[in-house]
């Protein structure tokens, strides 16, 4: 049901958008805002793929993995025992001309300082410098600034690396925080800037790193990042908002088995070629350790060591490797630094940015559902909907975050309180219209009266038309023999049943005449195809008669039969009648013939006739035999009439065979061989009214042959 728009329901439109746009957009909501990063990071991975290749990106990832917990020397031995082996990694990753080396694993203990008795001492003091060649690499490294460990702030005491490692790496000079930033749904969207220490404020690790490897000094005023000349603001103060790629390959990873096994086998090229001018992360790929939740998590992948290789063989896939919607940490700080030193991290909008564009898009989706009936408004939503999200991602893949989830919840918000209005308000006036009047007048008619917003008015236009005219055969008779409501039963059977049919086929009931019923195809709504729809309604209200004389308990003792008259031509249509009281009507001489050929039909003994105009305009739709040519009271002109078989196509062999006899006795009568003519009428007239009708007519004028001024058109006295 389709709405114009008044000056209240604009405002009302309006106020129901601001209060669902401010709604949506309510601090309370933000798991909201955050769904739209989840969303539009796999939409932009779906539909572009990766930004760029991993391997050519600053970050890479060394990765204490499955491979390096099942390859020796690691395989059985804890992992604070691997600190030697990962020295020398370290070291070789440094000579090999990485920027900066970062630790997103902590070590916070080392087997030097175990207390465990074995022996006569502790095992601490037995493995007395166990991890002298892990110490040497942290501080060689270090000392030219290219070493970070990380620490872990807690309430109370941080976990961070142990004391020794500590004084390696100079104190804090060279340890920073591993800390991320949960958002309220428990999901990593952002990462913080930096963190407040007893020597002031400190980058967190990512920055760190990435200062180091563009050779840089950060500095912090007001929650933001002056990072190499840009700025560096996340919608949450003091927080970077993360832009990951989509897959598991966006950061290129390699196995610490290898490296470790690349060591041994003495091939520093290798170390030169992957790790020159890199940012390395160390830290845990593995598949219970160290797992987050981040916007990623509808566009991961089959997390993996899939970096080039150098000594050990690719392992095969394992069975129990599957994709999730988690990402070991590490990937946390990697993407970190790739985004800042690719100059990529997201834009965010504001808070009352984000407001006005979803009360805009709120008010798009208000003023539809006023517009629009229900299920259009709610197709409505849906395509712009998507149109947002196609614009968003498009945003999204120039690091643009659009608000997505903020304007899709008060869009709908706006949908369902628009719709209540108009239940409410605006349609209820409406819906009284239409049951009031829907037993008076088509729906067309008050559809217009309802887009018009204004009363109906005398008045009318001329317009190409059907008109479908029927009576029932007998019909006082029959209403003599009934009680009263017995006939009211029966006409109003009857009369429901025709009309659904006419109104299926697009036909508009005129009026009831008792048991006549006057109906208009292609008014008021246009139809092209009027003649064909008013046919096919008169030969299904024939089937349909057929049928309730059979079956409604109505009709029972009392078989009815109609006549129906269908007629096409120029009629006038429109408000009828007098300045207090019209009716929306149809009127010309057009409707004067369709009644004459509807009582036609009694003479002819047939149910139902069309004028050759109908007839013409129907095409190929349906096979027709021409009865006669007549004369009908009030018009001097004969008019050809025709009766419709049946759909074409839909025709029996014997009505074939009857129309081709009636069609050649026809052609003989018109010729004056009234002998012939009987000839052939005779043949069907047992099975055929018409033509029992003709072969006594043919039969007079043999024995009577008529002037040379007889012409072959019945004159009908009659109505």
């Amino acid at each position: 049901m389709k709405h114009h728009i008044t000056r209240a329901d604009a405002l009302a439109a309006l106020v129901i958008a601001v209060v669902a746009g401010m709604l949506a957009a309510w601090p309370a909501l933000d798991i909201a805002r955050g769904l739209s990063l989840d969303i539009l990071t796999a939409t932009r991975w779906q539909a572009f793929g990766p930004r760029s290749d991993a391997l050519a990106r600053p970050a890479v990832v060394v990765a204490i993995d499955e491979e390096s917990y099942q390859t020796p020397p690691f395989k059985g031995s804890p992992t604070l025992t691997w600190t030697r082996e990962i020295g020398r990694v370290v070291t070789a990753i440094l000579d090999g001309g990485a920027k900066v080396v970062g630790f997103d694993i902590v070590f916070p203990t080392s087997i030097e300082q175990s207390q465990i008795p074995f022996g006569d001492e502790p095992l601490g003091a037995r493995m007395r410098g166990f991890d002298r060649d892990f110490l040497r690499a942290l501080a060689a490294g270090a000392a030219s600034g290219k070493v970070v460990l990380g620490e872990i702030g807690q309430r109370g005491e941080a976990i961070g690396p142990s004391p020794a490692q500590r004084v390696a790496v100079r104190q804090q000079s060279n340890i920073r925080a591993l800390n991320v930033y949960l958002d309220r749904d428990d999901v990593v969207r952002r990462l913080p800037l930096s963190f407040a220490s007893e020597s002031g404020t400190l980058p967190s690790l990512a920055v760190e790193l990435a200062a180091r490897a563009r050779g840089v000094t950060p500095t912090f005023k007001d929650g933001r990042l002056d990072f190499d000349g840009h700025t560096v603001a996340g919608s949450v103060p003091n927080t970077l908002t993360l832009n990951f790629d989509g897959g598991a390959d966006d950061i290129a990873t390699y196995s610490l088995a290898d490296l470790r096994a690349c060591v041994e086998a003495g091939d520093r090229d290798f170390f030169a070629r992957q790790f020159d001018g890199k940012v390395v992360l160390l830290g845990t790929v593995l598949n219970v350790e160290d797992r987050k939740l981040t916007s990623k998590r509808f566009a991961t992948g089959l997390e993996g060591a899939r970096g080039p290789r150098c000594a050990l063989p690719r392992p095969a896939a394992s069975a129990d490797q599957f994709k999730r919607s988690s990402i070991a940490g590490v990937y946390i700080h990697a993407t970190a630094v790739n985004n800042l030193l690719e100059d990529e991290p997201l834009v965010e909008f504001d808070r009352w940015t984000v407001t006005a564009t979803a009360v805009g898009f709120a008010a798009l989706v208000a003023f539809a559902a006023l517009l629009l009936s229900p299920l259009a408004a709610a197709f409505a939503y849906l395509g712009l909907v998507a149109a947002l999200l196609a614009v968003a991602t498009i945003a999204f893949a120039r690091s643009i975050a659009l608000p997505l989830s903020e304007p899709a919840v008060a869009g709908f918000a706006a949908l369902v309180l628009m719709v209540g209005y108009r239940f409410v308000v605006v349609d209820k006036a409406e819906r009284f219209l239409r049951a009031s009047f829907g037993l008076y007048l088509a729906p067309q008619v008050i559809d217009q009266m309802l887009n018009a917003r204004k009363l109906p008015k005398l008045g009318g236009e001329m317009r190409h038309v059907t008109v479908f005219f029927s009576d029932v055969a007998g019909f006082s008779t029959i209403a003599e023999q009934l009680a009263p409501d017995a006939l009211v039963e029966l006409t109003n059977e009857y009369l429901s049943a025709m009309t659904d049919i006419i109104e299926r086929y697009g036909g508009y009931v005129d009026k009831y005449i008792g048991d006549s019923i006057v109906a208009v195809f292609g008014a008021p709504v246009d139809d092209p195809d009027h003649a064909v729809h008013a046919v096919r309604a008169a030969l299904s209200c024939r089937e349909r008669l057929e049928q309730l004389n059979t079956s409604a308990a109505a009709f029972r003792g009392h078989r009815l039969s109609h006549r129906i008259g269908l007629n096409s031509g120029e009629a006038l249509v429109g408000n009828i009648g007098s300045r207090r009281r019209f009716n929306y009507t149809v009127m010309s001489d057009t409707v004067n013939l369709a009644s004459r050929l509807e009582g036609a039909n009694k003479y002819f003994a047939t149910s139902i006739l069309a004028s050759e105009t109908t007839m013409s305009l129907t095409g190929a739709a349906f096979d027709w035999r021409e009865l006669d040519a007549i004369r009908v009271k009030g018009r001097l002109q004969p008019v050809e009439i025709y009766e419709p078989i049946a759909e074409a196509g839909r025709t029996t062999p014997e009505q074939a065979q009857i129309a081709k006899i009636y069609a050649e006795g026809l052609t003989c009568w018109r010729a004056r061989d009234f002998e012939a003519a009987a000839r052939a009428f005779a043949e069907i007239a047992p099975r055929d009214p018409p033509a029992a009708l003709f072969h006594e007519r043919a039969g007079r004028h043999v024995q009577h042959p008529p002037g040379e001024a007889w012409e072959p058109v019945h004159t009908l006295e009659g109505k």
